[in-house]
């Protein structure tokens, strides 16, 4: 599979990248012979890159992760690793830490679940907001030194965020939710100062967190995700299913589903102006690491792009990415933003 670089002297890496939050953390369980088949599957198709956290499962998903990547697999798997978001006992997220010293215990922690003496990028999953980042990619950097990082990565920051850190230490990418129905990254900074300064984006919730699949329909008794995505509120869901379907026909003239024409146009189109930008894949099951892969192959001409823009403008998606607890902590979010629907 064709390969880019993922920032300056980052590593090489293939349009697709696998998440793997979902073999842990999810609203059913998942099948663990599934899950392990799922990543065996993505790196045999030279999808390397598998995304993780220290928290996802609480620790069950680097325990995953290990038993998947068998001796010889670990030198195929790149393993971008998140890290600071705080849980209690009963699985609720209770803060975020981005101490120097709590930087180091967390990878000495992930270094042993993962059963490896290093991983490929280490990154905050979100801005500590009592910690200047200097002191956490300073902390970081002394691990690069040492040899048990070898890259440098950020998640959902803002432009002066990404600005601050890279003055610090190279940055190799951004983890940034990027979408057909996630927009912002384009106007409020982020993809130009990743270009500007050759940072690579990696790019999650390409699919919208299932509103993209063009197979989502709205449940009878809700959607649980509801709570947190103001997208499944009852409110918005009805108009964001009308949005996604004008893909259809898009789709249906390239022969491919909905699914993999909203994972192309993140993933080809948008690298022609952004920079390297690589789509997320989260999943946990092997066809769909197979369909996925079909999406890289997808050729749009400028005439389909803007098919696509008139399909779903920017603003035409009801509701924030998340509810509004969360979307506090997100340093990506801060400056204002277009109005949009704000049901719970």
């Amino acid at each position: 599979m064709r390969t880019r670089p993922l920032g300056t002297g980052g590593p090489q890496v293939a349009p697709l990248a696998l998440g793997c939050a979902g073999m842990s953390d999810h609203t059913a369980p998942a099948d663990e012979a599934d899950a392990i088949a799922t990543i065996h599957t993505a790196l045999a198709a030279g999808v390397t890159l598998l995304d993780t956290a220290d928290f996802y499962g609480m620790g069950h998903n680097e325990d995953l992760i290990r038993r998947a990547l068998r001796t010889d697999d670990r030198e195929k798997a790149l393993l971008s690793v998140k890290f600071g978001a705080l849980r209690g006992p009963d699985g609720a997220f209770v803060g975020i830490e981005g101490r120097p010293a709590h930087v180091k215990n967390a990878l000495a922690y992930s270094l042993r679940r993962l059963g490896t003496d290093h991983v490929d990028i280490y990154r905050p999953s979100r801005l500590a907001p009592d910690i200047p980042v200097e002191d956490t990619i300073g902390a970081i950097s002394e691990l690069v030194q040492t040899g048990y990082v070898r890259h440098i990565g950020l998640s959902e920051v803002g432009p002066e965020t990404i600005r601050r850190a890279h003055a610090v230490h190279p940055i190799c990418d951004v983890q940034i939710e990027y979408s057909l129905f996630s927009r912002d990254p384009e106007t409020n900074g982020i993809l130009d100062t990743c270009r500007e300064l050759d940072i690579g984006v990696t790019a999650y919730g390409v699919l919208a967190h299932g509103l993209l699949t063009g197979t989502y329909r709205q449940p009878a008794g809700g959607d649980p995700r509801a709570h947190w995505l103001p997208r499944f509120h009852p409110d918005n869901l009805a108009t964001n299913l009308t949005v996604a379907d004008r893909l259809r026909p898009l789709a249906d003239a390239h022969g491919i589903s909905v699914a993999q024409l909203a994972t192309a146009w993140v993933i080809i189109s948008q690298s022609r102006e952004r920079g390297t930008i690589v789509a997320v894949l989260g999943t946990r099951r092997p066809h769909r690491v197979e369909e996925a892969l079909a999406a890289a192959d997808v050729t749009l001409t400028d005439a389909d792009l803007r098919a696509i823009d008139e399909a779903v403008p920017a603003d035409a998606v009801a509701g924030t990415r998340y509810a509004a607890p969360l979307m506090a902590l997100l340093d990506s979010e801060r400056g204002p933003k277009p109005s949009v629907s704000t049901a719970p």
